[in-house]
């Protein structure tokens, strides 16, 4: 359970907008290895994506082109602008570099996690008081965060997806303080052949991070292809498990 002085669930939100899968527009604050495998999930699922990164829009342009005409590129600030739902996906250590203003009641997946040796030290990451979640839900103060796409390597990602109904569908957890962004973020996943598993509040991403029983791992091993399905019940006992 969440620490009472974080534990969010039950907090009054007046939460982002309806956002319908089949008319979202994706957009990617970061553009590496999970963003740009989003974005090709996204873009075979019919929707239109806004792709940056720190370096630049003429630095994506072989990615844009690759993606075809539902794929674009612009800076950090109009992506955010542009997008219905924006994956945050940067080292931690340069979360406090995501613009703020333009995603002000915006749904936000955040997918980053904590690599000491290449984030530097958080205090409040080490003495388990905050989540990584949780930071980035403080910076974007006004925009609705959920933790998601953090625990599985990109390959597996990109292959695992399945159409709904499959029983081999895998499933990924999420976490987030607001229902109705969590209940966008999940029509999302299913457009793109993932089931959910809502761990519950942010706080509770803990349970999904580096190092736990549903960290990478229910997918296949790291490196290697190809992937295992990883169940929705599978995924549920390996998070209560942490």
């Amino acid at each position: 359970m969440c620490h009472p002085s974080r534990c969010a669930a039950g907090r009054n939100r007046s939460g982002p907008p309806e956002v319908r899968a089949d008319m979202t527009t994706i957009g990617l604050i970061g553009s590496g290895n999970i963003g740009s495998t989003v974005a090709r999930l996204a873009v075979a699922a019919g929707h239109d994506v806004v792709l940056s990164n720190s370096r630049g829009p003429e630095t994506l342009q072989d990615l844009v082109g690759e993606l075809g005409p539902k794929a674009r590129a612009a800076t950090p600030a109009e992506a955010a602008a542009a997008a219905d739902i924006v994956v945050v996906t940067v080292p931690l250590r340069a979360y406090r570099d995501v613009p703020v203003e333009p995603l002000a009641g915006k749904v936000v997946i955040d997918t980053n996690n904590y690599y000491p040796e290449r984030d530097g030290k958080f205090p409040e990451l080490e003495d388990g008081s905050s989540t990584t979640g949780e930071l980035l839900q403080r910076h974007l103060a006004e925009a609705s965060v959920v933790k998601g796409f953090n625990n599985i390597w990109f390959e597996h990602l990109r292959t695992l997806g399945r159409p709904a109904g499959s029983p081999d569908r895998s499933a990924l957890p999420i976490a987030g303080d607001d229902a109705a962004a969590k209940q966008a973020v999940t029509a999302f996943f299913d457009s793109i052949g993932y089931d959910t598993v809502d761990v519950g509040p942010l706080a509770e991403n803990r349970r999904t991070q580096r190092d736990t029983p549903v960290y990478v791992t229910p997918y296949g091993p790291h490196g290697v292809l190809p992937g295992t399905p990883a169940s929705a019940q599978a995924v549920r006992d390996l998070v209560a498990a942490a």
